[in-house]
């Protein structure tokens, strides 16, 4: 895990000390494990993938 300043993350909007970037998104712990943990059959799948979308649509743009 990376370590940064307090980041806001792209998934819950908190700003966090520990966690990951992705194309310069910031990713709590807490997400990404939440998210690792996610069945594609859950109801808040739909989400995490639109979240992350968002991380590449920002990078392309």
């Amino acid at each position: 895990m990376e370590e940064t300043q307090t980041d806001s993350c792209i998934i819950c909007g908190q700003r966090h000390q520990k966690g990951i970037l992705i194309l310069a998104a910031f990713l709590c712990e807490d997400c990404e494990l939440e998210i690792v943990g996610t069945d594609v059959h859950d109801v808040k799948y739909p989400y995490f993938v639109h979240q992350m979308g968002q991380v590449l649509y920002k990078k392309n743009a």
